[in-house]
């Protein structure tokens, strides 16, 4: 039986394994990748994040004639791929520059199913820009357990899909009941994430609007944070306050507060990323 190194990472309580495999030798089968995320009989995690080189994989050669080194292949913890995740990203970052095989000082490019996205450093940890967003026409309408009657969401896509739903309020949030998935309707083609959002009182403080939220993940669950909803989420929100409202937002998650800016029609995500130890584990 082959014995697999990994390291456990991650970005307000989103946690991954993270396994390092330059060459693009390893090939993890759905299975083998939920295992490895399941809490009770693996390592435990939302996700695995595969550290390997743009050019040595089919997936990567975009990025890799961009100039991108290093390819993130995300794979949800029920081991189904995913376009891109915003924690993920920042985790990433974290293991290249720990481990010596990228430098960030000047911005660093990775490879991802979304598009090459680049990462800085920055006041909370990291900052990755997202990229361009879009705004999605019409409602969804969402059906979750604890909420009496089903609530229209907007659809925002910042390189995989989310649904944001706003509440009236922190009783409203905290009744939910996330270990059951939110229905949606219509259902969108590949999936979504769902963001359940409540606002600050006041929204805009010093210039910097603040929102509560929490999310359902698509093949996981719900987590304690999600980079990709939180940006989402701060967008919704901007979205219906209207033009007055602010480009900066701090967003806070059960796991922890991140930082989204919008900056000429593209979107920021900033917060730490811890590494929190490393083993082997013997690969069914």
């Amino acid at each position: 039986m082959a014995t697999l190194a990994f390291t456990k990472g991650h970005g307000t309580g989103n946690d991954f394994v993270v396994v390092s495999d330059p060459d693009g030798e390893l090939d993890l089968s759905g299975d083998q990748v939920a295992i490895l995320c399941d809490r009770h009989f693996g390592i435990g995690a939302d996700g695995l994040l595969r550290v390997v080189r743009s050019a040595a994989i089919p997936e990567g050669a975009e990025a890799a004639a961009s100039g991108a080194e290093w390819f993130m292949d995300y794979r949800n913890a029920d081991g189904s791929k995913a376009e891109m995740c915003g924690n993920g990203t920042r985790v990433f970052a974290r293991y290249l520059t720990d481990t010596g095989l990228a430098d960030i000082s000047r911005g660093l490019r990775i490879g991802t199913r979304a598009g090459v996205k680049t990462l800085t450093r920055s006041e909370r940890g990291f900052e990755v820009d997202l990229g361009e967003y879009r705004i999605e026409n019409g409602d969804v309408l969402v059906r979750a357990k604890g909420l009496p009657v089903p609530r229209p969401g907007v659809g925002i896509d910042v390189g995989n899909p989310h649904v944001v739903v706003a509440l009236s309020s922190d009783a409203e949030l905290e009744d939910l009941d996330l270990a059951y998935q939110p229905v949606l309707d219509p259902v969108p083609a590949h999936g979504a994430n769902v963001e359940f959002v409540v606002p600050a009182d006041p929204l805009v403080r010093d210039g910097v609007g603040a929102i509560r939220m929490r999310v359902f993940e698509r093949g996981v669950g719900e987590t304690l944070s999600c980079g990709t909803g939180v940006a989402a989420a701060a967008l919704a929100v901007r979205h219906w306050a209207g033009s007055a409202a602010p480009d900066v937002w701090a967003v806070d998650t059960t796991g922890g507060t991140l930082g989204v800016r919008i900056a000429d029609g593209r979107v920021y995500l900033s917060g730490p990323a811890s590494l929190v130890f490393t083993g082997e584990v013997a690969l069914a």
